[in-house]
C-alpha cells in the first residue's frame, strides 16, 4: 500500500529531523557503565605472578575484567570512579587486580608497621568479599586495600569478626596524574579454604568506597539492594568461577 505524501515547511522539517537525530543518539548511545555479568572467572597460571602493580605481569591480559561504576543499588553511574577486577588462580594461590578511577584522595597517613589499618573502610578502599562455601552464607573473608597500600583482612561469621591473619601480600600503584590507582593482591588459598576444589563456585562481590565523611561514594558490583549503604548482604554476591587448566592451556 502506497503512503501518502506529506509536506511540511521548511522551519518545521527542520525541528523534525533535528528531533529524529535526537532521538536516535540517544537510543545508540552505550551506557557509561554497562550491566555486568554476575560471573567472574578466575584464569589458570601455572607459576607464581610477581606482584607489580606499576609494571603488571603478562598473565593479567588473559583475564576478563569485570567492570563497575554504579552505587549499591545499582544506581548513579560515575565512569571517574569506574573499577575494573580481574581475578588469576594457582593451587596455591588466589589473585586479585583492582584498577580504580577516583575523583579525589582520602587516605589515612598511620597504619601498623606491616600496613594493616583497622577501620581502614572508612577512607578510599576496594573491597573483596569472598565465600568459598555458598551454604555457610552468613561466613566470607573480606579483603580491603587502599591507594596508599594499607590492608586489612577480616573473618566474617554470624554474630562477628576476626582477624584472618591470610597472609596475603599486595603490590598498589598511584598514577595521581591520571586520577587512577591499582592494586595487586595474592591471597594464599588455604587461607579461604583447607580443601579446594577448582571445580567448585564460590561466591563473591567487589566494592569501591571513596569519601572521609558522609555523603560519601559507595560502589558495588553486584548491587546490594539496600537502602542505606551495605555491603555485607551475602545473599546479593555473583559468582566466582576457576577456569579449567586446559582450557587456559589452549590459549
Amino acid at each position: 500500500m502506497l503512503m501518502p505524501t506529506v509536506k511540511y515547511a521548511p522551519g518545521l522539517a527542520a525541528l523534525i529531523l533535528l528531533f529524529s537525530l535526537s532521538m536516535m543518539s540517544q537510543t545508540t548511545q552505550p551506557s557509561p557503565c554497562p550491566t555486568q555479568p554476575s560471573e567472574i572467572v578466575a584464569t589458570y597460571v601455572a607459576q607464581k605472578i610477581k606482584l607489580d602493580a606499576g609494571h603488571p605481569a603478562k598473565e593479567w591480559q588473559r583475564s576478563v575484567p569485570i567492570v563497575f561504576c554504579h552505587d549499591w543499588q545499582g544506581k548513579n553511574p560515575d565512569p571517574e570512579r569506574e573499577t575494573r577486577v580481574r581475578a588469576l588462580w594457582s593451587s596455591q594461590t588466589l589473585y586479585l587486580s583492582f584498577e580504580c578511577q577516583y575523583r579525589v584522595l582520602h587516605l589515612f597517613e598511620d597504619s601498623d608497621p606491616n600496613g594493616r589499618r583497622d577501620q581502614l573502610w572508612d577512607r578510599d578502599v576496594a573491597e573483596a568479599f569472598l565465600q568459598p562455601d555458598p551454604s555457610r552464607e552468613r561466613n566470607y573473608k573480606e579483603f580491603e586495600v587502599s591507594p596508599n597500600g594499607m590492608w586489612i583482612d577480616l573473618d566474617i561469621f554470624p554474630g562477628g569478626l576476626a582477624d584472618l591473619k591470610s597472609g596475603m601480600t599486595r603490590s598498589v600503584f598511584l598514577a595521581e596524574k591520571g586520577h587512577r590507582w591499582r592494586a595487586e593482591l595474592a591471597i594464599p588459598i588455604k587461607a579461604l579454604t583447607s580443601s579446594f576444589d577448582p571445580n567448585a563456585v564460590w561466591r563473591a562481590n567487589f566494592y569501591r568506597v571513596e569519601g572521609a565523611k558522609e555523603p560519601r561514594a559507595y560502589f558495588a558490583w553486584q548491587p546490594t539492594g539496600t537502602p542505606e549503604p551495605n555491603f555485607h548482604v551475602p545473599s546479593a554476591f555473583g559468582r566466582l568461577r576457576f577456569s579449567k587448566m586446559a582450557e587456559d592451556k589452549k590459549q
